[in-house]
């Protein structure tokens, strides 16, 4: 799930921005997540020149227009900062791009999940690894696990909700093709149709005029969302999918890819020493709790 540009992250991040876990776009048919890793190339076998690229010498990356916070910074992929940028020039990194080398494309959510020719080497968006996705996409390993939660405004009579249960009599709302949508449908299982958008600032827009009682985003997100976006806006509590696994980001290729080994490869490495780590305290960690849902 897409969240706002704002000033800088930041400022944003000391009033509130945390990890542990997430949203975005999710399986129609509601399969389970499945985030086995593909089978990993070593980083020795992935030079720059024999890699299958978009074009040669250069690494094409992918993301929505806009890019919101704390995702990216400033709507400008390029600057290297938010995690995601900065986990994708940490990536190009470990595949022997310089930064310069890297190129950044706009490409639609709903559009590159489909299957077809992709005008990209990857696309880093939010995208939620799964057994329905890889059928039209390739992943690569996991770099990020994350949770769901529900906000909503401090007026509003479900603040204090402690299950979700007791959100099922709410309004509720969240951005279309997202696991946030599905968490709604699957789990919460409102008495009302939850009503669904084009993307998040009109989700917001939504929960601002009081059309909806609530809605669902990845927790990173709604944090920004509350200390930035939304006047009296609250998180009421964060809750994890039916399994019991977090859900996990996976950057995205075109079916088959022979780049998607390499590309986990570095991811895998990014893990193996510490970076993504790094990066996650950096610009999502926070150490305030948020209630969990049951």
């Amino acid at each position: 799930m897409k969240i706002f540009p704002s000033g800088g992250l930041t400022a944003v991040a000391a009033l509130a921005l945390a990890l542990t876990a997430a949203c975005a776009p999710a399986d129609s048919d509601g399969d389970t997540n499945d985030t086995a890793k593909p089978a990993a190339s070593s980083l020795a076998d992935c030079q720059v020149d024999d890699l299958p690229l978009l074009k040669d010498g250069t690494l094409t990356v992918a993301t929505d227009d806009p890019a919101f916070d704390p995702w990216f910074s400033d709507n400008d992929p390029s600057n290297g900062k938010g995690f995601e940028s900065a986990v994708a020039y940490a990536v190009a990194d470990k595949l022997g791009f310089a930064k310069d080398d890297v190129t950044w494309v706009k490409a639609g959510f709903n559009q590159v999940i489909q299957p077809g020719k992709k005008n990209f080497d990857f696309d880093i968006n939010q995208f939620s690894i799964s057994a329905d996705r890889k059928k039209a996409v390739d992943f690569s390993s996991p770099y990020y696990a994350a949770a769901q939660a529900i906000i909503t405004l401090d007026s509003s009579p479900f603040k204090g909700a402690k299950t979700l249960e007791e959100l099922k009599d709410a309004k509720l709302g969240a951005q279309v093709g997202t696991t946030s949508l599905q968490a709604i449908t699957e789990q919460i299982k409102p008495s009302t149709k939850a009503l669904v958008y084009d993307d998040t600032t009109k989700a917001v827009q939504a929960l601002q005029n009081k059309q909806v009682d609530a809605i669902v985003a990845d927790l990173p997100s709604a944090y920004y969302l509350t200390a930035a976006e939304i006047e009296g806006g609250t998180i009421v509590g964060q809750f994890q999918p039916e399994t019991g696994d977090q859900e996990e980001f996976g950057l995205l290729l075109t079916k088959g890819s022979k780049l998607t080994p390499c590309v986990s490869a570095a991811v895998d490495a990014l893990a193996d020493d510490g970076t993504l780590e790094k990066l996650e305290t950096e610009w999502l960690d926070q150490a305030t709790d948020v209630p969990e849902l049951k």
